[in-house]
């Protein structure tokens, strides 16, 4: 079932990318999370998010300011380090409650806890007006780098808040898409090394990698089917279906359900 749900959900969630507001990542993760440990959820989609993003930066790399993304992306590599350093240090903790349910023992862990948390934070931020209309100066760059490589690392929800930091740094639309692509392959590549590194002898042998290149390739078959499809237009009775889907999820990531 995996090998049929994820590339699916993975090709939807590229085609939704395009209008929906939520990243590749936000949408994708949850739904691997539901046959995977957390930690291999993530790392799998790191995966994915990383191919996609090197798919997009070998079309528009050259267009990058590279003056911001040495301002924005040296802080950001560094903060992913330390987010994916404490996602594995998370995955490591003990469960903090045990129940039973339907004939098995749910756990809630310190990393489902946290992570559904983070699901249902941004959930919120993507329909918060204010919070699509905060922007940031040029001088602030490099606290972007750091929040947006921190959640990027340990999540991997980095795009809300790089986008909010890159508006307002002069880029026009050409070089804040190349910008914004290349910032995201720096802090996949870098937390794709941790999360391979401390989870060598976990995640690497419960890795499906045919089922990561499926994904990938039903992520490439999405982003081009929803180009053609939809283009730019927004459809907020779909942004409300995921957001709601999102909430469920993260409930039961919290609840130690999934």
């Amino acid at each position: 079932m995996d090998t049929l749900i994820i590339p699916l959900a993975a090709l939807l969630a590229s085609l939704l990318t395009l209008f929906s507001g939520f990243g590749l990542g936000t949408l994708l993760m949850p739904v691997v999370a539901i046959f995977f440990p957390l930690e291999v959820a993530i790392g799998i989609t790191a995966m994915v998010h990383f191919a996609n993003n090197l798919f997009k930066l070998a079309l528009l790399g050259r267009k990058a300011n590279l003056g911001v993304v040495a301002r924005f992306g040296i802080p950001a590599v560094a903060a992913a380090l330390l987010g994916a350093v404490l996602l594995g240090w998370l995955a490591g903790l003990s469960p903090l409650h045990e129940y039973p349910i339907m004939g098995s023992m749910a756990q809630v862990t310190p990393v489902k806890l946290i992570i559904g948390c983070l699901i249902l934070v941004f959930v919120v931020l993507e329909f918060l007006p204010g919070f699509k209309q905060l922007r940031f100066g040029q001088e602030l760059l490099p606290l972007g780098g750091l929040v947006s490589g921190f959640f990027g690392g340990l999540s991997g929800h980095q795009g809300a808040f790089r986008s909010m930091f890159l508006l307002k740094s002069g880029l026009d639309k050409e070089a804040f898409i190349a910008t914004g692509v290349v910032l995201a392959v720096l802090v996949d590549m870098t937390r794709l090394l941790v999360y391979g590194w401390e989870s060598s002898s976990l995640t690497a042998n419960n890795i499906d990698w045919m089922l990561v290149g499926i994904t990938t390739l039903a992520a490439f078959t999405g982003a081009f089917v929803g180009k053609r499809l939809m283009k730019k237009m927004t459809i907020h009775s779909i942004q409300m279906a995921v957001s709601a889907l999102l909430v469920v999820v993260a409930l039961g990531l919290m609840a130690g359900v999934l």
